[in-house]
């Protein structure tokens, strides 16, 4: 897929494999679906392959790996373009060579292009290895970049190394792997059910509502993926989370009578319930402190229109000076004294704003 007479990509597309063709860069690794495996048919496991082809020799060919793989080059595939292990050693001693990991280098200067100790990990460890964890989160857009690169060897292993870590696998079924900026990574629901083994339940939901609001997963597809592993340690907590959205469906009519009586419990003022309000209707309002409480259903999580016109809703409200509190159906039924604390809260706030009579 490079020009002509720079780089070419093996492994055609009869073989199974995934093309990513989000950017013009040469293929350097392919995804390949091996088939079903051995003694269960329900699970189909996955090949990573390196597959750039070098078609020239000496500093251009290394010139045009490196460029291919975000400046980044394997002491193998410098000795492929015709340098000898010597002149290899002669290179690093010089500076022309910057060693990232074993056998890694940053090829012309130490200052890494985005994505190079990505790549230079997936170079590190060869075929059949995946980015995984808090780092495909972080390439899916889920958090933010970690400080070390996470990720997951089938069926091998690798010497441990400085700024890795590395999760090993006996299988990894191919439906659980995809080609982002052109690496092999765990698939957005593998990826969650992975960050849930490792962190807490308030990180792992903010990853999962943004997957959702990101449009990179379905709940068919958490499912779906859940089954293929269902021992692996994230999935009681995602399991959790995934029935925690599915009740209660409560009616606006349920929805007032649970707040009315919370508010009596807590001695707070009753506000206007399904009140018009600049063009909107909100579930409740204070219209002395200036004070809406919006309760959100699944839906603010898994459709990103009603996500867009809620935002847009809360926007206009507070360029007219309301403060929004915006509580769940499952907080209000499950964690009501949170709920009457927040809003005891706010109310507060707005008395000490003298908006309150």
């Amino acid at each position: 897929m490079g020009r002509p007479g720079a780089l070419s990509c093996m492994c055609p597309d009869a073989q199974g494999g995934i093309r990513d063709k989000t950017e013009p860069r040469p293929e350097v690794w392919r995804v390949l679906d091996a088939g079903r495996q051995a003694g269960d048919k329900s699970k189909r496991a996955v090949q990573v392959r390196h597959v750039l082809h070098v078609s020239r020799t000496g500093e251009q060919g290394s010139a045009e790996v490196a460029a291919a793989q975000r400046g980044m080059i394997t002491r193998a595939q410098l000795i492929a373009v015709g340098f000898s292990q010597r002149s290899v050693d002669r290179r690093v001693a010089r500076g022309v060579l910057h060693p990232l990991f074993r056998g890694v280098f940053a090829l012309g200067h130490p200052a890494l292009q985005p994505l190079a100790a990505e790549t230079a990990a997936l170079l590190y460890a060869g075929d059949d290895c995946v980015l995984s964890h808090e780092t495909a989160a972080a390439i899916w857009g889920l958090r933010r970049t970690p400080d070390v690169v996470s990720m997951t060897l089938v069926g091998r292993h690798v010497r441990e190394q400085s700024g890795l870590r590395i999760h090993r696998t006996l299988t990894l079924d191919s439906r659980d792997v995809r080609l982002r900026h052109g690496f092999p990574v765990t698939a957005p629901a593998r990826t969650v059910i992975d960050v849930a083994g490792k962190e807490p339940s308030g990180v792992v939901e903010r990853a999962l509502n943004e997957a959702r609001v990101l449009k990179l997963v379905t709940d068919p597809e958490l499912h779906a993926a859940i089954e293929r592993t269902p021992l692996r340690s994230g999935v009681g907590l995602l399991r959790k989370l995934l029935e925690s959205e599915r009740g209660p469906a409560l009616t606006r009519s349920e929805l007032e009578r649970r707040l009315r009586a919370l508010l009596e419990q807590g001695e707070l003022p009753q506000p206007r319930f399904n009140e018009p309000l600049l063009g909107f209707v909100v579930d409740a309002v204070w219209p002395a402190a200036k004070l809406v409480l919006e309760v959100d259903g699944y839906q603010v999580h898994g459709h990103r229109g009603a996500f867009e016109r809620d935002r847009a809703r809360d926007q206009r409200l507070v360029a007219h000076g309301y403060v929004v509190v915006r509580v769940t159906w499952r907080q209000l039924v499950e964690e009501p004294m949170a709920v009457l604390v927040r809003l005891a809260q706010a109310l507060a706030w707005a008395a000490g704003r003298g908006e309150v009579r």
